[in-house]
């Protein structure tokens, strides 16, 4: 990456600065690869951040599913981190985890997982056994029909027809599964295997099948990493994940340039786990120095820019966005590890601006939040609006859940300490409410970003991108206008 003019005297962050537009000979955004390159197996640059109200294993599976990677977060007891990740490594990969619901539910345990919104539906099925076998689906429901059903609603009431059903010995490709549903004229259909339900397939996750390569293991299962935090017994700890079977270990600690992070790398690094190992936060060359040699190979890098942190406000400390990645990033290329650019984006301009300044991967924290797949109910305002909650997780919210079971003095100790949002309401957008909706615009704009540039990998990108300086000014003009003038 160069500038356009010449190096600037401050730090910038991501509105700082624009992508200038140079001589290409990529004629097609698909003709681009996303690939990070950073050893963990993902095939888009796109990480969900390691937040409780972000990535659970529904997310983490369907991140995976299109070629990401989901941190499940390090709050979680050791027996449901385990637990989640295998669930997500028993989810099938070349269709749609399906949302099944006994006859007996009602519209409104349904509206809790899934709101009525089109392109989503929930499978009804007897669920007694674990195993869902043929003759015991009653059909699909689209996810549309949930909002014109009286609450109390069963089910099973709703449904009318056997729902269609296809084999996964059939069906060869994607390409071949999206002809079949446009075929017959179908949204939603049932796959089975050997007489038992294994996914769902829609017109439009066919779709996605041909445009992405999903994120998976050695054994060909989607990939998942899981954080642990500084204290206690680290080693121990990244043991259990790595018998689990998780795939990229996150040690994560606000601060991550203390001797308690260099101590927990160490300890992890000692172990051989032949995982790559992620570490942070960092914003300086000195962090990725002192961090790659303690035995991190990726740098999760920023403090203070995430939607939910108030860090910078509350003590002043930080560095903004885009010259702590291209820092870092360079200073990691020195030194052969990689940097992963934790929070600041809110369009996929600034997923591009973080590729460019040298980031391998963006992690992605509320944007994810407000989505179907990420943990938590889905909730309503008195307006009739889908909502999540989010919050930090330096917040009193979060600090309740993790030191839960100290005694209540210790506890309010740490209380005192908190910072960050502990509830915000993060609004589903009706034209994206799932995870996947967001994936195919950043990729899309991100795709676009390197057309522009002509690259066509991660790392050509980097090296060709021009940036150049704006004003606030120059920053609202590329907003566009609202409908309405």
């Amino acid at each position: 990456m160069r500038f356009l003019d010449e190096e600037p005297a401050v730090d910038l962050t991501y509105s700082d600065v624009f992508l200038v537009p140079s001589r290409s000979g990529v004629t097609s955004r698909l003709d681009v690869d996303l690939s990070p390159g950073d050893g963990t197996g993902a095939t888009i640059p796109i990480v969900s951040a390691n937040m409780n109200s972000v990535t659970g294993p529904r997310l983490a599976a369907t991140l995976a599913r299109r070629g990401g990677i989901g941190v499940l977060p390090q709050d979680l007891p050791m027996d449901e981190l385990t637990a989640a990740i295998a669930w997500v490594k028993a989810q099938p990969v070349r269709w749609d985890t399906p949302l099944v619901l006994p006859p007996h539910a009602t519209v409104a345990d349904a509206a809790r997982l899934m709101p009525a919104l089109p392109g989503h539906a929930v499978v009804v099925a007897d669920t007694a056994a674990g195993r869902v076998a043929s003759d015991t689906i009653h059909g699909i429901i689209p996810a549309t029909r949930l909002g014109t059903a009286l609450p109390d609603a069963r089910l099973g009431d709703l449904v009318h027809a056997s729902p269609l059903s296809l084999e996964a010995e059939d069906i060869p490709d994607a390409r071949h599964a999206f002809d079949l549903l446009a075929e017959v004229d179908v949204e939603t259909v049932c796959i089975l295997d050997h007489g038992a339900l294994v996914g769902t397939l829609s017109q439009r996750s066919a779709l996605r099948g041909t445009l992405y390569r999903p994120a998976v293991d050695a054994e060909g299962r989607l990939v998942v990493a899981a954080a642990l935090g500084i204290n206690g017994d680290v080693a121990a700890k990244a043991r259990a994940l790595a018998a689990a079977g998780v795939d990229v270990l996150v040690v994560d600690t606000a601060h991550g340039h203390q001797e308690g992070m260099i101590r927990a790398l160490t300890a992890v690094s000692s172990l051989n786990l032949g995982l790559p190992v992620v570490a942070g936060n960092i914003v300086t060359a000195d962090g990725v120095h002192d961090l790659v040699s303690a035995g991190a190979t990726i740098l999760k890098v920023g403090v203070g820019p995430g939607a939910m942190c108030t860090t910078r406000m509350m003590t002043a400390v930080g560095r903004p966005q885009f010259s702590a990645v291209l820092e870092t990033a360079a200073a990691a290329r020195a030194a052969g590890a990689h940097v992963w650019a934790d929070g600041g984006v809110r369009y996929p301009r600034d997923v591009a601006l973080a590729l460019a300044a040298g980031a391998a991967s963006v992690m992605i924290g509320s944007w994810f939040a407000g989505t179907i797949e990420a943990p938590g109910d889905v909730l309503t305002d008195p307006d009739g609006r889908v909502y999540k909650e989010s919050w930090g997780m330096a917040s009193t919210k979060a600090v309740q859940g993790r030191f839960g079971a100290l005694e209540a003095y210790e506890r309010a100790r740490k209380e005192l300490f908190a910072e960050g949002i502990s509830s915000s309401r993060i609004y589903l957008d009706p034209l994206r409410p799932g995870v996947e909706d967001l994936i195919d615009m950043i990729t899309s704009g991100v795709r676009s970003s390197f057309t522009y540039a002509g690259a066509n990998t991660v790392p050509e990108f980097h090296e060709r991108a021009v940036v150049g300086l704006q004003s606030a000014a120059g920053y609202e003009e590329g907003k566009a206008l609202p409908v309405s003038w």
